[in-house]
């Protein structure tokens, strides 16, 4: 339904902005990565959390399903020089669709008050991590058949501490961010 009235267009606008902006940070923090043997160290996750933060549920979770479909359609926005349904279902996949899901639980938990407090935005991101490993391990021991041990060495165990790091850094970034997305309409 298109907006009837100023406000809902300048509403409309901004979300498209919102999204394009967030879809183009994560396609930048895809190639600021670190090849592993099955998924990459990027810094997707420390964006995909603050976007959920900054935006909330809703236009976090849009966002990421925007940056998944760009994807999807062969724009090169993952890890590497990489677009296309591929990285859909290879390895990858699991952490992918993670995201829609840790920016929807971040966002929540921003919505709530939980981005008011350093210590509670911080938790509420490793909530989001913890959102994505499960997706990442699940996608790997079961999806493509590693099992729950590889997966665990693969998939998690190297992510952990680099992960307590984007928490920490995320909880940080978050003021500036909360100035430049000064409201979630």
């Amino acid at each position: 339904m298109w907006p009837t009235r100023p406000g809902e267009a300048v509403s409309a606008v901004r979300a498209f902005v919102l999204i394009a902006i967030g879809t183009a940070l994560m396609t930048l923090s895809a190639k600021v990565n670190l090849p592993l043997p099955y998924v990459p160290m990027t810094l997707q996750t420390l964006v995909v959390l603050v976007i959920g933060a900054g935006y909330g549920w809703r236009l976090g979770s849009a966002t990421m399903i925007a940056y998944l479909a760009e994807g999807a359609v062969g724009l090169p926005v993952f890890a590497g020089p990489v677009g296309g349904i591929a990285p859909l279902v290879g390895p990858t996949a699991g952490y992918l669709y993670g995201f829609v899901a840790a920016a929807f639980v971040t966002g929540w938990l921003a919505e709530r008050g939980w981005d008011r407090n350093v210590m509670l935005l911080f938790a509420a991101m490793a909530v989001g991590h913890v959102v994505i490993f499960i997706g990442g391990f699940g996608w790997l021991a079961y999806g493509i058949g590693l099992g729950a041990t590889k997966a665990w060495a693969v998939g998690v165990a190297p992510f952990i501490l680099a992960s307590v790091i984007k928490n920490a850094l995320g909880a940080a970034l978050m003021p500036a961010a909360r100035r430049i997305v000064y409201s979630r309409g």
